[in-house]
């Protein structure tokens, strides 16, 4: 979702979208991240950063760099939380192609 604001475009990533950055499936979500210009905004919720990290395995090859990239970048806001659900976690995995 792009939302305009103050002349700046803001980028919402879903939990799908962050699982696909820190699983390498989404080429253009890692160059979002990784050469985040002052033209744009990248912002999430608490919530969807929580369901994103609760859907990785110990089997995945996840780095932890791109996480400590993704906190310098995005512009993580508050939201209502609820349970990670095993089939939750089904659930984004297959949205994500993991």
């Amino acid at each position: 979702m792009v939302k305009m604001n103050d002349s700046k475009q803001t980028y919402y990533l879903t939990s799908e979208a962050i699982l696909k950055y820190f699983m390498s499936n989404s080429e253009h979500i890692e160059t979002l991240i990784l050469c985040k210009g002052t033209e744009i905004n990248i912002a999430t919720t608490d919530f969807n950063l929580y369901e994103a990290l609760g859907s990785i395995e110990n089997r995945d090859n996840f780095s932890l760099s791109k996480l400590i990239k993704f906190l310098e970048v995005v512009k993580i806001e508050p939201a209502p939380k609820k349970i990670l659900t095993h089939e939750r976690v089904e659930e984004l995995r297959k949205l994500s192609k993991i």
